[in-house]
């Protein structure tokens, strides 16, 4: 019999379920709370480190259909502070998985509410905005004292704490690539592993730092939190601008965009979802995208480089680029695949890049 929970938001609004997962002891979880609207790929939203700080409310009603598998993590663990489902399954049925969901959230004591009527609770985030807010097993006062001192992701630094703290290298390549981690999920190594030799290094790095790896290029990661609280960080990208290739995704394009002069604002409720549409203003194609951000670059602050894509549901810039710097960056996910894989190519184009700078120094 699972113990019934409550789960209240900054502004009051009650909702009831079910505690799943990992019981705190204290029972109450806080957090910022996004919705998702994928339909599949919940084990790889769970442990993407851009969701450090937040508890995702996931819009499709049954989520753990297919269990969990290793080859499916983006981290080696998962940084939400917890998940909201409407249906958690107890039966999982795939070939590929290893344990149910819920077993994995224990291991990993990721905090979880279930039985919650999703729709209502997404439709509200929608209309106010994410909000923080609390929910467990414990009394309703209890966690209402949590939602009120539950914190958002404003002027937060979360990238310190879901950076690596040693470099590492991957890949055999024969270009060097140094991918600064903001919180890089794995599929972002991998695939620029299949094409250079790659060093992750701590977002800590500093220019000189990178600059004495002597790479070819260098990768800008996604990340959590509020790229404003990351002036430090700004300023060493700026230091790098003109002087190597960048490529940019999701936090990484809001640095490469602060770097180049642009502010960020935040978006009332973010996207969070595997289905956005994009189009490429250079070549008028439309991209199907998967998306995880909660911030976007102001439109016309971009003082050097152009927007290079926009998204076709709100206009938002999801894309820019500097032909004489060198640098280009997205606000979406092409390495994510939630069928689709439209925006793989933005890695041949970094290849592209950086070739065309191997031969012209030749």
């Amino acid at each position: 019999m699972r113990p019934p929970a409550t789960l209240v938001l900054a502004d009051g609004t009650t909702f009831e379920g079910y505690a799943a997962g990992h019981l705190p002891d204290d029972g109450v979880t806080t957090g910022e709370f996004v919705f998702n609207t994928a339909l599949s790929g919940y084990q790889e939203v769970i442990t993407d480190p851009s969701y450090a700080g937040q508890v995702v409310v996931f819009t499709y009603p049954h989520v753990g259909n297919y269990g969990v598998t290793p080859l499916d993590e983006e981290a080696i663990r998962p940084w939400c502070r917890g998940i909201v489902v409407r249906d958690l399954s107890d039966l999982p049925s795939n070939w590929r998985s290893v344990e149910s969901l819920e077993a994995f959230l224990h291991r990993h004591r990721v905090a979880a509410l279930i039985g919650v009527d999703t729709r209502r609770l997404t439709r509200h985030l929608r209309t106010h905005g994410a909000l923080p807010g609390a929910f467990g097993h414990a009394e309703q006062s209890l966690v209402g004292s949590g939602a009120r001192r539950a914190l958002g992701t404003d002027g937060t630094d979360l990238v310190t704490m879901v950076s690596t703290r040693e470099a590492y290298r991957r890949g055999d390549g024969d270009l060097h690539v140094v991918a600064y981690d903001f919180g890089i999920k794995a599929t972002m190594v991998r695939l620029l592993a299949s094409r250079f030799r790659v060093t992750v290094v701590p977002s800590s790095s500093s220019a000189d730092e990178v600059r004495a790896l002597e790479p070819d290029g260098v990768f800008l990661s996604n990340g959590p939190g509020d790229p404003a609280a990351l002036g430090a960080t700004t300023s060493v990208i700026a230091e790098l601008v003109g002087t190597v290739p960048i490529f940019g995704i999701c936090l990484g394009h809001q640095l490469l965009a602060s770097a180049l002069g642009a502010t960020t604002f935040k978006l009332p409720f973010g996207h969070h979802g595997s289905n956005h549409p994009v189009k490429d203003l250079a070549t008028g194609r439309i991209e199907i995208t998967a998306q995880n951000h909660n911030y976007a670059v102001t439109p016309d602050s971009l003082s050097r480089g152009v927007v290079s894509h926009v998204n076709l549901n709100d206009g938002v810039i999801e894309g820019l680029s500097s032909s004489s710097d060198r640098c280009f960056s997205v606000q979406y996910h092409p390495e994510a695949g939630p069928g689709p894989h439209d925006a793989r190519y933005l890695f041949d184009r970094f290849e592209s890049l950086l070739r065309s700078g191997v031969r012209a120094s030749l």
